[in-house]
C-alpha cells in the first residue's frame, strides 16, 4: 500500500506576521443525519471519541474531533489511518437510522496559521468577525477564503486550523501567506 500523500507535501511559510504550514493527511468524515436525535449523537461521539458539540464549535481531544457543519452535518476528524475504520464503525452504529457517511480525508487540505498575528491574517481573508470577544477558542466557521469554500476553528489562542478542497490548496496557501507577508501588519486587533 502506498503512503498517504498530503496537497502541498507539508509546505510552509514562516518568514510573515504570521506562520503557515500544511499539517499533512488527516483523516475526515462528513457525517449527515439528525444531530437532534439523541440515539445519533451518542453513536457518533462513541465512535469519534468526543462529544458532538454546539452549533458552530468544534470539539477536539488530539487528533480526534468533532465540527458542526451544518443543522445535519457534522465533520468527524481522526488520524489519517483510521478514518476508514471509523467509517464503517459510523455505518455500523447508524445502520437503523437515516444517516449519510463518507471518508473525505483525500479530498481535503489543512492548514495552520499560528502566532500572536494568525487572527489578523485570517481576518483580511474571511467575511467573519474575528474580534477576539466575538470569535474565541472553540468556535468554528464554514465561510469562504479569498473567494473558496473553506472552514476554520481556533484549536488554541493564537492558532487557527483552515480546511480547504485539496483542488484548491496551492491557491489557499499563497494567500494565506499573501496575507501574512511582513511589513502587512494592519493592528486590527
Amino acid at each position: 500500500m502506498s503512503e498517504p500523500v498530503s496537497a502541498l507535501n507539508g509546505a510552509a511559510f514562516a518568514t510573515g506576521i504570521a506562520q503557515i504550514t500544511e499539517l499533512g493527511p488527516r483523516g475526515m468524515i462528513t457525517l449527515r443525519g439528525d444531530l437532534s436525535a439523541r440515539s445519533f449523537t451518542k453513536a457518533v461521539a462513541s465512535v469519534a471519541g468526543v462529544a458532538v458539540p454546539d452549533i458552530r464549535t468544534c470539539a477536539q481531544s488530539g487528533t480526534d474531533g468533532i465540527a458542526w457543519m451544518s443543522p445535519d452535518e457534522l465533520l468527524v476528524m481522526c488520524d489519517y489511518a483510521e478514518a476508514g475504520e471509523k467509517v464503517a464503525a459510523l455505518n455500523t452504529k447508524l445502520a437503523k437510522q437515516h444517516a449519510l457517511c463518507v471518508n473525505v480525508s483525500d479530498a481535503r487540505a489543512v492548514f495552520e496559521v499560528r502566532g500572536p498575528r494568525a487572527r489578523e491574517v485570517m481576518a483580511k481573508l474571511a467575511p467573519v468577525d474575528l474580534a477576539p470577544a466575538q470569535f474565541t477558542t472553540g468556535m468554528f466557521r464554514r465561510t469562504r477564503i479569498a473567494q473558496v469554500p473553506a472552514a476554520f476553528w481556533m484549536p488554541e489562542a493564537d492558532v487557527f486550523h483552515v480546511v480547504c478542497f485539496r483542488s484548491v490548496a496551492q491557491y489557499v496557501f499563497d494567500v494565506l501567506g499573501v496575507a501574512a507577508q511582513p511589513g502587512s501588519e494592519v493592528d486590527a486587533f
